[in-house]
């Protein structure tokens, strides 16, 4: 799960001005908008684990064609790199385990 910050300039109504807003989402959802100059801020409602469970079943479901378009693009290579992907692949998972906690847990504080 991934959550990423974007600065746009956008009318602000308590401003009655263009200002700079930081926009954040949370896997290409808007979750927050906040004038950087009132500090007002939108809140939007997503269901984060929603959002968790719809990552999670992308990645699963897409998997086996994501292998097949690997290994024929370059069978040498994905041979040659296959070991070190199964000896790491627990590590990443943790980590990103780790990453999408850290956000739901922010994300339910609010």
């Amino acid at each position: 799960m991934k959550r990423s910050e974007m600065e746009a300039n956008l009318f602000c109504i308590h401003c009655n001005d263009e200002t700079p807003h930081m926009i954040i989402y949370i896997n290409n959802e808007i979750t927050k908008i906040e004038c950087e100059d009132c500090r007002h801020i939108v809140e939007l409602k997503v269901d984060i684990m929603k959002e968790f469970y719809k990552e999670i079943y992308e990645r699963v479901s897409t998997k086996p064609s994501r292998i097949t378009q690997e290994y024929k693009k370059d069978l040498n290579m994905f041979l040659s790199r296959l070991p070190i992907r199964v000896v790491s692949k627990p590590y990443r998972l943790i980590r990103e385990l780790k990453e999408s906690r850290k956000v739901i847990r922010q994300y339910r504080k609010r």
